[in-house]
């Protein structure tokens, strides 16, 4: 009896045991049912329809002298031997393989055709990706693919790229979507963007203000990041002015309506707190002269060369 009773006590306890982490399990499971349901959700292709200029080939099964290769016209049919013309524009290849069986019965061609139809070339089904990337142009997209894939497709972003991408729907012309792209290494980029056939996707250009001189690290600043950029954040991301600099002798460069100006900068009382910073706008150059070399780099144009062979730095 006591062994009965151990028994028994031991089937309760695991029976309390497999209950009790049951619940659990399901509710691990219904959670990766849902993040699977959800990461599917706008990864899903999009159904390409058949346009103009598109390659058909149409397979009659069992009927080899039917099947042929053909382009849709400018109306959006086909021609098809013995059959004519059927309109297959706006459908998908397995609607135009059934519309082209239905006028194979409605001619009295066949009485139970199987069709096939397979797009061999797109004509306009491609993304324009257009601005700061390194090689603008029209990209296919037949499958599920997001903004940094037809970005990356097109040679990836140039070194004045901006964070701001703006696609455009065909379709909707007049309401773009802006979105930004995340650059720090190791931070996830998390939005997402229905990229359809037919799409614009426009990279912006960031703006620059270039530092170059007597200063620690010459060079251009991408400012996406900030609404305005002053004279003393800009001394301060060039690392500052160096010793031998001729502070009160920094110059502005600035185009204003296709002219250039030249602008006097006290830089020396904007570093001591005795004159008002001032605000760079995109394009500036602003220039540090030495001591030494206030004389010899003292016009505009032989500021110009040390700007083209600047680097670029992307403001943090």
């Amino acid at each position: 009896m006591k062994i009965t009773m151990k028994r028994l006590f031991l089937l309760w306890i695991f029976a309390a045991l497999f209950f009790d982490l049951s619940l659990p399990g399901q509710e691990i499971a219904s959670n990766m049912e849902v993040s699977t349901r959800n990461s599917a959700v706008g990864t899903a292709a999009h159904a390409l329809r058949i346009s103009a200029g598109d390659l058909l080939e149409v397979s009659v099964f069992d009927t080899p002298e039917l099947t042929c290769k053909v382009r849709v016209d400018e109306r959006g049919a086909v021609t098809l031997p013995l059959a004519g013309d059927v309109e297959v524009s706006g459908l998908t290849a397995q609607q135009a393989g059934h519309a082209v069986e239905a006028r194979f019965v409605s001619t009295e061609i066949l009485k139970d055709p199987h069709v096939s139809v397979t797009v061999l070339e797109y004509a306009t089904q491609g993304v324009t990706v257009l601005g700061e990337v390194k090689n603008p142009g029209v990209y296919p997209l037949q499958g599920a693919h997001g903004v940094l894939d037809l970005v990356s497709a097109a040679g990836g972003v140039t070194a004045t790229a901006g964070k701001a991408v703006t696609v455009t729907h065909r379709n909707e012309p007049e309401k773009p979507i802006v979105v930004n792209i995340e650059t720090k290494p190791g931070q996830a980029i998390s939005f997402g963007v229905d990229v359809r056939p037919g799409d614009t996707i426009v990279v912006s250009k960031a703006g620059i203000v270039y530092v170059v001189g007597d200063v620690g690290k010459p060079g251009g600043f991408l400012i996406e990041n900030n609404d305005r950029l002053t004279v003393l954040q800009a001394i301060a991301l060039a690392q500052g002015p160096n010793k031998t600099a001729a502070l009160n002798s920094a110059k502005l460069i600035r185009k204003t309506d296709g002219r250039t100006d030249e602008l006097a900068v006290p830089l020396g009382k904007i570093l001591a707190n005795r004159a008002a910073d001032q605000t760079l706008a995109d394009g500036d150059i602003l220039f540090v002269p030495s001591s030494a070399a206030k004389s010899a780099l003292h016009s505009i144009g032989s500021i110009f060369p040390s700007i083209a062979s600047a680097a670029v730095y992307r403001v943090p």
